[in-house]
């Protein structure tokens, strides 16, 4: 060993590490080799012990060398016994291995199939607890505001109502452009076969108002509105700020929640009829384009084939759509753990519910709607 660093037997099971001398980044420190090896011997030491009465100066030098010292007896199951080291060094001692670090390269196959179904089965479970448990405080709070005693501020709904209606117009008016183009030219396509390109109106019309444009519209806004729904709760979470209203005797439901819920159910069905017009007029420039059909005619036979109905369908789809996406990008906000990671989680988590909720209830809304005759 070096002359800072010496080992002694002070009985058949006990190690006895001397330190001597300077023990700085600067100067340099021995390594702690010699003792990991005869700690890694199960059949010898069993504790070590320390004497650094010739100490001189000391940093941070020592307490990583103490520190791999202290893992090593931790692993082998060697008792350490810190009374030998200077005071200041037995407290960050005690600091630094008084929580152990967290294992996060777990590998997921040393967990068997049967633990790992259990695990999702239980998660499922909980989440869907939580979520009705949420719906049924949002209905509550629904119920109230029919009867004029939910308390939240009105300022707060026409803010929630210009950022989840007007601020999301460009995005709405790109992306169903977009979509009319892409309908508009594929039914161009097909109809070319049959010489009925006159019909393109009516596929894209039909498309868009009953299924594509409160769709679109809602996924958008789960990206957008619900993303920013979780995110602003999860923070609230995280800064103790729901706390405090329910301290100070503030539902979050009525005050947080309600407000945005009423937002995205109102201008959802406004957002929707934009889009179904900005769809129909994508639909129209691919047929002036490609078929050689005049707006005007576009728009008559858009005319004939649409009716009130198909616009009222779309608009109720679509007030449904939007209270789905509040409610999940709400619930996971409210849901959200104490830590700053955990919000990126709710709004990733508040997405993906929100998009999954819109697909079943298009899906539940349609074979209604069919089985109606509409």
């Amino acid at each position: 060993m070096t002359e800072k660093l010496t080992l002694a037997q002070s009985d058949e099971k006990t190690l006895l590490v001397r330190l001597s001398g300077t023990w700085t980044l600067s100067d340099g420190v021995p390594p702690p080799d010699e003792i990991l090896a005869q700690i890694g011997d199960r059949s010898g030491v069993r504790r070590l012990a320390f004497d650094s009465g010739d100490i001189g100066e000391w940093d941070n030098g020592l307490l990583i060398f103490l520190r791999k010292v202290a893992a090593a007896c931790g692993q082998n199951d060697v008792s350490l016994d810190a009374a030998g080291l200077p005071q200041g060094a037995q407290g960050l001692l005690e600091l630094a291995t008084a929580v152990p670090a967290a294992d996060t390269a777990h590998d997921p196959m040393e967990t068997s199939l049967l633990n790992l179904v259990g695990d999702v089965s239980l998660r499922m479970t909980r989440s869907w607890a939580e979520s009705l448990s949420f719906i049924g405080e949002a209905f509550l709070s629904f119920l109230k505001l029919l009867r004029g005693k939910a308390r939240f501020r009105a300022r707060d709904l026409w803010v929630q109502m210009r950022m989840c209606g007007a601020d999301a117009l460009p995005i709405v008016t790109l992306i169903l452009f977009l979509i009319g183009i892409i309908l508009g030219f594929s039914a161009a396509i097909s109809l070319r076969m049959f010489g009925a390109e006159i019909y393109i109106a009516t596929l894209v019309g039909v498309a868009v108002v009953r299924e594509m444009a409160p769709m679109m519209t809602a996924i958008i806004l789960a990206g957008r509105s619900g993303a920013a729904f979780a995110a602003e709760l999860g923070t609230m979470t995280v800064n103790e700020e729901i706390d405090a209203l329910r301290t100070a005797g503030f539902s979050p439901m009525e005050f947080l929640v309600l407000p945005r819920l009423l937002a995205l159910g109102l201008m959802m069905p406004l957002l929707t009829l934009y889009a179904d017009f900005m769809g129909i007029l994508g639909g129209a420039l691919v047929s002036k384009s490609l078929a050689g059909i005049s707006y005007t005619l576009y728009m008559q036979q858009t005319i004939e084939a649409l009716d009130a109905t198909q616009f009222f369908l779309g608009a109720i789809k679509a007030a449904i759509y939007g209270i789905l996406v509040a409610v999940a990008g709400c619930m996971r906000g409210i849901q959200c753990g104490r830590s700053a990671s955990a919000v990126g989680t709710a709004t990733t988590s508040a997405v993906v519910t929100g998009i999954i909720y819109v697909i079943v209830a298009s899906a539940v809304t349609t074979f209604i709607f069919t089985i109606l005759g509409y």
